[in-house]
């Protein structure tokens, strides 16, 4: 008679424990990036045996998935501000928080989210399922409102705008996307979108500080080449 195997049992390690490993991992990924990353490293790193990360996380993509879960300041699911204009610039908030942390941790995890299907699992359930429900929920509660109808063709590209501006402007332009930034892009482009106007008075374009000339990357003219 074959025995059934049993699963291997978690050991019980406190949060502020837990919190290191997570540490160790985002510091191996932002020195060396996904493929590089190795459970005998983190392991060195936080100085334990390789054995209780995989009685923990049982593989990399799950422990890492766990480690940029542990590092967010703040999620969508709590976002209800009463109008879906008001989500949505709260939502730009929450995500501004960890703006350059997670745009270099993504740019750290490269071409591995794409080619990894088990990164990019792990990743999906961790980070992304989480964030479009609470998108829907935005959405559920503006259409239970009545501001907007619930087959309204601008509402499947709400996350993709907010966390595409995100990840793109450090390319575009140097910089990291801060809250005033994105809540600007709400305003003036995804709501817009929507058909909605903010429900509070933007801010007129002379109320708002210039940009320092220093801050401003150079571009070269048209038709010249260096």
């Amino acid at each position: 008679m074959t025995s059934t195997p049993t699963p291997a049992r978690r050991s019980k390690i406190t949060p502020e424990r837990e919190q290191e490993f997570y540490d160790a991992v985002l510091e191996q990924l932002r020195e060396h990036g996904y493929e590089a990353l190795t459970m005998e490293g983190i392991a060195a790193r936080a100085s334990c045996g390789k054995s209780t990360l995989y009685r923990q996380w049982r593989t990399k993509p799950q422990l890492v998935a766990a480690a940029l879960r542990s590092g967010r300041r703040g999620t969508l699911a709590a976002v209800d501000t009463g109008s879906l204009a008001g989500d949505l610039r709260e939502a730009a908030r929450i995500a501004a928080g960890t703006s350059g942390r997670d745009t270099r941790l993504t740019q750290a995890l490269g071409h591995a989210v794409l080619s990894d299907e088990a990164l990019q699992s792990a990743l999906r359930e961790a980070l992304v399922e989480p964030e479009l429900a609470a998108f829907d929920a935005m959405v559920g509660r503006a259409v239970a409102r009545g501001e907007i109808a619930a087959d309204h063709p601008a509402v499947e590209f709400l996350p993709a705008q907010l966390m595409g501006v995100l990840r793109i402007r450090p390319v575009l332009e140097g910089r990291y996307a801060d809250a005033d930034y994105l809540i600007r892009f709400v305003e003036a482009v995804m709501l817009p979108s929507l058909g909605l106007a903010p429900d509070r008075p933007a801010r007129p374009a002379s109320d708002r500080p210039a940009r320092p000339a220093s801050d401003r990357p150079a571009r070269p003219a048209a038709g010249r080449t260096p």
